[in-house]
């Protein structure tokens, strides 16, 4: 589809960039990755609930924040971004689960650790009439932010944009568990209950959220390598940003941290492209060089 320039969008979409410090994307990608995929979304029967998934660092917010700029200025719909990352139990909880469950249930990230069921009402909440309040999670605190600096969504959203690196995610089979998949789960999970217990918390307790998508959009890597790589570009401009840049991540920190979700990154990696709606290659350069619309 040819799409006549729309220099106010191109503004916004080249101030977006800036602000994420990204320099490489040629601007014809509005056109020819972006609006594409808004389009399709656009057309899609509302309210709509569209996951994103892809790896740590895929680029999945900044794809997020593109596609709500384009269906709200382009298309006049009332958009709401989610992220799962937004739905972190406090450190405490985790905690308590590192203490009664596994030790390694001490870091955010792995399912298990969300508060699902906020999650739920969040997303049920956006496609009613009335004003949401939308969850935010400081990760530098490591602590979700008071109710009081939530985001606030006035009226019933037409599209809701859920992203994260687990969205849509289905449980492994029990077999596939048996052995670790790398020094991380070798070392501090010999016994497999860490990973088991992970596993079974996604069979069981995120199908109520993950069954609320309407859509799924995935971001497909070229390899896993690229998961610490691009991980540790994302922490670097965390750190710049911090109010506390003591609390992000050094390098070691960062291939430790990795660890934990790299056997569910792995399982998705294979698993997940079938079932896209829309598969989104991402090049060696971590740009979208091909979209596949699957249905």
């Amino acid at each position: 589809m040819e799409y006549n320039r729309l220099p106010h969008i191109e503004a916004q979409f080249q101030k977006l960039l800036q602000r994420h410090e990204i320099e490489s994307v040629p601007g014809e990608q509005l056109y020819n990755i972006y609006l594409p995929i808004a389009q399709w979304i656009a057309n899609r029967p509302r309210p709509l609930v569209v996951g994103i998934n892809g790896a740590q660092g895929s680029g999945k917010s900044t794809l997020c924040q593109i596609l709500a700029l384009i269906l709200t200025e382009h298309h006049g719909l009332k958009v709401a971004v989610l992220s799962i990352d937004d739905l972190y139990k406090s450190r405490a909880e985790r905690q308590q689960m590192a203490a009664e469950i596994h030790p390694l249930f001490a870091t955010r990230g792995v399912t298990g650790t969300h508060n699902v069921l906020l999650g739920c009402e969040t997303i049920q909440s956006l496609l009613r009439d009335g004003a949401t309040l939308i969850p935010r999670f400081d990760k530098t605190a490591d602590e979700p932010l008071p109710q009081s600096e939530w985001s606030l969504f006035e009226g019933r959203a037409d599209v809701v944009l859920f992203e994260g690196w687990c969205v849509g995610a289905t449980a492994q089979q029990e077999d596939a568990l048996n052995h670790p998949v790398n020094a991380l789960e070798a070392r501090e999970d010999p016994t497999g209950e860490w990973r088991s217990y992970v596993n079974r918390q996604l069979e069981h307790n995120y199908p109520p959220l993950f069954d609320l998508l309407d859509a799924l959009i995935i971001l497909k890597i070229p390899d896993y390598d690229k998961v610490l790589e691009w991980r540790t570009l994302q922490e670097s401009k965390l750190k710049r940003d911090a109010n506390a840049p003591g609390q992000v991540m050094d390098n070691e920190q960062i291939k430790r941290f990795i660890m934990h979700f790299e056997r569910l990154t792995r399982f998705m990696m294979r698993e997940m492209p079938r079932r896209a709606d829309i598969l989104l290659t991402i090049d060696q350069l971590h740009q979208i060089h091909k979209v596949d619309t699957r249905r």
